[in-house]
């Protein structure tokens, strides 16, 4: 029975992947199918507050100075590459489950941010960017006053 039961999860967890694995697809926004392979997605958690976004990105292995972040379309994308782990000598892999090579991770962001004072700190594998939240300028409702015109004005026009 409580194999039964391991062998379930084992399931769910690997259908959680697959499932995972089709959602992020989507996120490499590439046509060719040969730019897919060798890249990974990493996982992130956003949060959202009165003041601030925080997003973030499990990036384990992966050093600072090959991240890169940047706004676009409204969306924010985290880029970079994760180096391949190396056996050692006289070693070989016998497994390999975490992704390593390039990565490219695009957030819709669906609200209006200051990227100028966004920071972005990376600790323990852990990215946490922080976008500090701004009035929504567009979209926002304006009144238009209604001028009343007599007959004689329109004419003069």
């Amino acid at each position: 029975m409580r194999e039964d039961l391991g062998s379930f999860m084992e399931l769910a967890r690997v259908q959680s992947e697959i499932n995972r694995l089709f959602d992020n697809l989507l996120d490499l926004r590439s046509s060719d199918p040969a730019a897919v392979a060798g890249k990974w997605i990493p996982n992130a958690d956003v949060v959202v507050s009165q003041e601030q976004m925080v997003l973030r990105l499990e990036l384990p292995g992966v050093a600072a100075d090959s991240i890169k972040i940047a706004i676009a379309a409204g969306d924010l994308i985290v880029s970079g590459t994760k180096p391949k782990a190396s056996a050692g000598p006289g070693a070989r892999v016998h497994q390999s489950e975490r992704g390593c090579g390039e990565f490219r991770r695009a957030i819709h962001l669906g609200i209006s941010t200051n990227p100028r004072q966004a920071t972005a700190v990376l600790r323990d594998g852990l990215l946490t960017i922080v976008l500090p939240k701004v009035d929504n300028r567009r979209g926002e409702e304006v009144c238009i006053p209604v001028r009343e015109e007599t007959s004689g004005n329109a004419e003069q026009k």
